[in-house]
């Protein structure tokens, strides 16, 4: 039951999104409340992570399993570090859309979808065991991130603006995925547990 807690937690974003797209547009106030209340109900239930987080052992807590076809292997759970991540991630975002609830005037329904669904994302990033799942959110992260400045940008040149940005960061990350598969193809793993008791040559 404990274990479900983290789960619980990437996935009320998502369910708050896929309310939102049977809401009609023209209902602002309820587009606005349901995003709301599934960013803070996400809020609290990283609180709940927090307070039956255990530190007096050092290996990853709240792990869930999961396969799929015999083949695709996830595997989540959370560290000291990433608890904190997640409890930064689940606090900022609310903050973000309360800060934003008379700003933004435009496409209220989409701006709200893409908060969500940055949220779960950057929650996946913190939460799943593997480097390779990790890279694939952490990049998903850059998709809704360009709609909000190409769209929401405060300044004439927020299109060019998104365009560097996605365009820098994807192109950084590469050298990062290419580290990812000389690390697969080093240790025939990209299991996190399995690589932080690897000894890397210097």
């Amino acid at each position: 039951m404990i274990n479900s807690i983290l789960l619980f937690t990437i996935l009320s974003p998502l369910v708050g999104v896929f309310i939102i797209t049977a809401i009609p547009s023209s209902n602002i106030n309820r587009l606005w409340s349901i995003g709301l209340w599934s960013s803070v109900i996400c809020f609290i239930s990283s609180i709940f992570l927090w307070v039956n987080f255990d530190y007096s052992i050092s290996s990853y807590q709240f792990v869930n399993d999961y396969k799929w076809f015999n083949s695709i292997h996830l595997v989540m759970g959370i560290d000291g570090i990433s608890l904190f991540f997640i409890l930064l991630t689940t606090f900022l975002i609310p903050m973000c859309l309360i800060s934003s609830v008379n700003s933004i005037q435009k496409k209220i329904k989409e701006y709200i979808i893409c908060f969500l669904i940055m949220e779960t994302c950057i929650l996946c990033v913190f939460s799943f065991i593997d480097l390779f799942i990790f890279y694939i959110f952490f990049e998903s992260v850059l998709i809704p991130m360009f709609v909000l400045i190409s769209i929401w940008g405060s300044r004439e040149r927020k299109i060019r603006a998104s365009y560097l940005f996605f365009m820098f960061t994807l192109v950084g990350s590469l050298l990062m995925l290419f580290a990812i598969i000389y690390i697969y193809m080093l240790t025939g793993s990209t299991d996190i547990r399995f690589l932080s008791f690897y000894n890397f040559d210097t």
